[in-house]
């Protein structure tokens, strides 16, 4: 299937007759009314909506979720494709992921449309204007007979749209998006890639799984049904790996899993942190993960996490799990008291019996090349010789060694993958041994968060950049005690994400 084929799945399906059978009668309208001084945009167009549409009902909204040029559940056709105002814009590809560096579509900035929807039939306007410093979008739903089936084609679209679909809850700069690429990528973890100690491993799995299994339990005992969790350590010894497993897990089983990336946004760290909560425990029971603790929480804004984690608001079936490369930089509020986080996990540079079991992972991912060549004097002598490694130097030391053995093999070169390994842990020895001072910067550095890769395919592209055009709907300098601020406030940090409406180019 060509990428332009494929790339068609993320628009509306559009349709119309190449000669219309009836004109677009609110074109003329709308466009003296974008012609005056001063506007009363939905006022006007209420009115006049009224006088063309005499008898119909009239349903009018600026939620961004109830968009039904983004709702896949209708079909729609315009009434008049040469009324339609539209602005072009481009949509590059990821190069990995399309044969073409990127499509036109366009973003509709007027239209009328003809709606189909279960056994009703609709008219649907759509307008974007300007007001104050940014741009507001309208949706006008008409109706020949009464509200009803409008009000049930709106609340249809507005579940679809909080629903996920492959997707995950990430949250950043303000905002709640649904990301494609973090629910791809976690698809990738599995346990078996989880390299611990069993008993480590299935205190871990327990402690996740039975939370979420023990509801009737917490309530029979009336116990509050929340728990808190840190993973701590230094960094690259299992703790991305961990929250990337159990987040594919608590998904799989119907948990939602949430993400947070950063408390800093425009409405400030405690509206930030009121948002996640609400949507916490709008979504429970839920897993939230909130990676690098120390760098999320700070004097200023620790009163109020510790109000939304434990304070009067309930947050019954809400499994938070926090990570850390620093535990002692954590305040004692969030590492030593009871109820707040109350297991803890040290995910420690591996003993020599954890290096042993990871040099085994690897002696059986490349069981398959007898060419290499992985004795188990070689695999003794790999867990006797890295001490003080990280699994992420471990790591290191297999993908570096197979990598310079293979090349060196390609340019005719007698190379053993034995010797490619001796290097490779001298090499990474000397990087391990070097003064302090001369890894002040490495060692203050904020441990690696888990690898949110762009999305993939066409359908990712296309998301990603309409949330990028979507942003001129009144995020740039907005203040935060705005209407708008307000309003999405309201929305527990949900993103505008149905701002603008698109369709394909050779659709007008």
């Amino acid at each position: 299937m060509s990428t332009l084929n494929r790339f068609s799945d993320a628009f509306v399906k559009v349709t119309f007759q190449e000669e219309p059978r009836h004109g677009d009668p609110m074109a003329e309208p709308w466009h003296e009314l974008g012609s005056q001084k001063h506007q009363g945009t939905v006022v006007a167009m209420t009115h006049a909506l009224k006088e063309k549409y005499p008898g119909y009902s009239l349903v009018a909204t600026q939620d961004f979720r109830l968009n039904l040029l983004n709702f896949p559940m209708t079909a729609i056709e315009p009434l008049s494709p040469s009324d339609l105002v539209t602005n072009l814009v481009f949509i590059p590809l990821a190069k990995n992921s399309s044969d073409t560096p990127g499509v036109l579509a366009q973003s509709v900035q007027y239209g009328g449309f003809k709606i189909s929807w279960q056994s009703y039939d609709f008219i649907f306007y759509t307008v974007i204007y300007p007001m104050g410093f940014g741009q507001y979008q309208q949706h006008f739903i008409l109706h020949d007979g009464p509200k009803d089936p409008a009000h049930a084609m709106l609340l249809a679209a507005g579940i679809f749209a909080d629903q996920l679909h492959n997707e995950i809850w990430v949250f950043n700069q303000g905002y709640w998006d649904k990301d494609r690429g973090l629910w791809n990528e976690i698809q990738k973890a599995t346990w078996d890639d989880v390299i611990l100690e069993d008993d480590f491993k299935e205190a871990v799995k327990k402690d996740i799984y039975g939370f979420f299994e023990s509801e009737k339990l917490y309530k029979e005992y009336a116990l509050p049904w929340k728990r808190g969790i840190i993973f701590h350590g230094p960094p690259g010894n299992g703790k991305t790996i961990t929250i990337k497993t159990i987040m594919k897990q608590a998904d799989m089983l119907g948990y939602t899993p949430m993400y947070v990336k950063s408390f800093k946004s425009w409405m400030g760290d405690e509206g930030s942190m009121a948002a996640v909560f609400g949507k916490a425990r709008q979504n429970s029971p839920c897993l939230v993960v909130l990676e690098d603790l120390d760098a999320l929480i700070n004097d200023s804004n620790r009163s109020f996490f510790l109000n939304e984690l434990d304070g009067i608001n309930g947050n019954d079936g809400i499994l938070v799990i926090g990570t850390t490369n620093h535990f002692d930089r954590l305040d004692p509020g969030l590492s030593t008291r009871p109820s707040r986080f109350d297991r803890k996990y040290l995910y420690d540079d591996p003993n020599r019996a954890a290096r042993r079991l990871y040099v085994r992972y690897w002696q059986d991912k490349l069981a398959h090349n007898k060419d290499l060549g992985f004795p188990e004097s070689l695999a003794e002598e790999v867990a006797d010789t890295t001490d003080r490694f990280s699994f992420a130097y471990l790591k290191e030391v297999f993908v570096s060694s197979l990598v310079t053995t293979l090349q060196q093999r390609q340019d005719g070169h007698d190379v053993s993958f034995a010797s490619s390994i001796r290097k490779e842990i001298e090499t990474l020895r000397k990087q391990l041994d070097k003064p302090e001072s001369l890894n002040v910067k490495d060692a203050a550095a904020p441990a690696p968060a888990a690898t949110v890769v762009p999305t993939s395919g066409p359908e990712g592209e296309f998301a990603a950049l309409l949330r990028a055009l979507r942003m001129g709907t009144a995020e740039d300098g907005v203040e935060p005690n705005s209407a708008w601020a307000k309003l999405v406030r309201g929305f527990t940090g949900a993103r505008p994400t149905g701002a603008i409406s698109t369709v394909p180019l050779d659709k007008f």
